[in-house]
């Protein structure tokens, strides 16, 4: 069975960061896709940013570029998401996923398993 958990949420006045980490409990973690999303409250869950396998593509939205890195250690079973400059309306719960095929990108209907989500607020 696989498990995702997240850690690394919490309060963060504007303009600073945090460092989201996502463990990921998996025999063939390393042929998987990995993705993070978030949701604000009553808004649709988005895509965030996603890394292949090897870390060869790395998928942004558009609102994160430039701000937001995600990488991973298959060594560890680890992907995390660095987010620097955090602006207020980037407050969400922030979810990782993982898709088994590899093929995932943007889309959240295309992955597999999905973590609990940890709170990330931006505010002063």
């Amino acid at each position: 069975q696989v498990q995702l958990v997240e850690s690394g949420g919490g309060l963060v006045s504007p303009g600073g960061s945090l460092r989201l980490s996502c463990a990921v409990s998996a025999r063939t973690f390393t042929t998987y896709t990995l993705g993070w999303f978030r949701q604000a409250p009553g808004k649709e869950r988005e895509f965030v940013a996603a890394v292949t396998w090897n870390g060869g593509r790395l998928y942004y939205a558009d609102s994160v570029k430039g701000r937001f890195t995600i990488s991973r250690d298959n060594a560890k079973n680890m992907v995390y998401l660095q987010m620097n400059s955090l602006k207020p309306e980037d407050t969400a719960v922030y979810y990782c996923a993982a898709d088994r095929i590899g093929l995932a990108t943007t889309s959240g209907t295309e992955y597999d398993y999905w973590g609990q989500g940890t709170q990330v607020t931006v505010s002063s």
